[in-house]
């Protein structure tokens, strides 16, 4: 008898190996597209408070600030339009209560057949473990956002003409500290803006933190190349008085971020900031 029931319990694991992971799959499925779109509007909203502080600051303008936010609005509208294409989270739960349902009631099924069938007495209430799903692990938000930023960049290969997804890709590597990266996105960016200035000042920055912060060589040169399209663009002027400053060119430097500290506004951290720095030249230069 003992052998009939190991032999029963054999065919009943057999049966729901087959029936099971396909719905658990479907479910971890849709948890990580949930996932997915929580990391997409986590980047968005980033990005957003990035270009709010800077036209707080006086480093963009309020045209280039609303032709970003605009820009940014539409990609997270498009990856929410994505999201909702996808099964939404009650059909994630109805397949997860068709596993628990499946796992009890069959072997359930079974038994109360061979008791009507078999007539067999003496048999002990057959009891299962609902399949337990694992949490996500601690910590999975980063991991889906450099999995989105690359699901990014994959996308634009496919695109490689998306002038505002390059944009997003060399910020989204920016602010994650992958300077090189960011320097190739940025590459990209400025072939397909290249009246953009300031797409050039931030190739130049992030050229010349992937450079051990050296301003000279490459950086320098975009620099020259932003400025010759806006001779007045904050980031352009405030990299350039950085660049005067490490040559020890300090009169140069100081004209520089004179010019920046007119337009920021008075008060701002970045005023402040620019005025240390003036002091700090004018002090290693001998001028009052």
């Amino acid at each position: 008898m003992i052998l009939f029931w190991l032999i029963c319990a054999v065919f009943v694991i057999i049966a729901l190996a087959f029936i099971l992971p396909p719905l658990l799959q479907r479910n971890d499925e849709t948890a990580d597209d949930h996932e997915r779109r929580e990391a997409n509007i986590a980047i968005y909203r980033d990005q957003l408070s990035e270009l709010e502080t800077d036209l707080r600051n006086g480093i963009v303008s309020q045209q280039q600030y609303d032709q970003d936010r605009d820009e940014i609005e539409r990609r997270l509208l498009e990856d929410v339009k994505l999201s909702e294409s996808a099964k939404p989270a009650r059909a994630a739960t109805a397949s997860r209560n068709l596993v628990y349902l499946l796992s009890i009631g069959l072997p359930l099924i079974a038994v109360l057949f061979y008791l009507r069938v078999g007539e067999l007495k003496g048999l002990s209430p057959l009891q299962t473990q609902p399949a337990n799903v694992s949490e996500t692990t601690p910590g999975r938000s980063q991991q889906q956002i450099e999995a989105n930023v690359a699901a990014l960049a994959d996308r634009l290969k496919a695109n490689p003409s998306d002038s505002q997804g390059w944009i997003m890709l060399a910020r989204s590597y920016n602010s994650m500290q992958r300077f090189g990266e960011a320097a190739g996105a940025y590459a990209k960016a400025t072939e397909l803006q290249p009246n953009n200035a300031d797409l050039w000042a931030e190739y130049a920055f992030v050229s010349a933190m992937a450079n051990d912060r050296r301003l000279e060589g490459q950086p320098m040169e975009l620099i020259d190349k932003a400025l010759k399209i806006d001779p007045e663009n904050l980031k352009a002027l405030q990299l350039a008085g950085n660049a005067a400053f490490q040559r020890k060119d300090y009169k140069q430097a100081i004209d520089h971020w004179s010019r920046v500290l007119k337009k920021v506004p008075p008060g701002s951290e970045v005023a402040e900031s620019i005025q240390q720095r003036i002091n700090e030249a004018k002090a290693l230069s001998g001028t009052k």
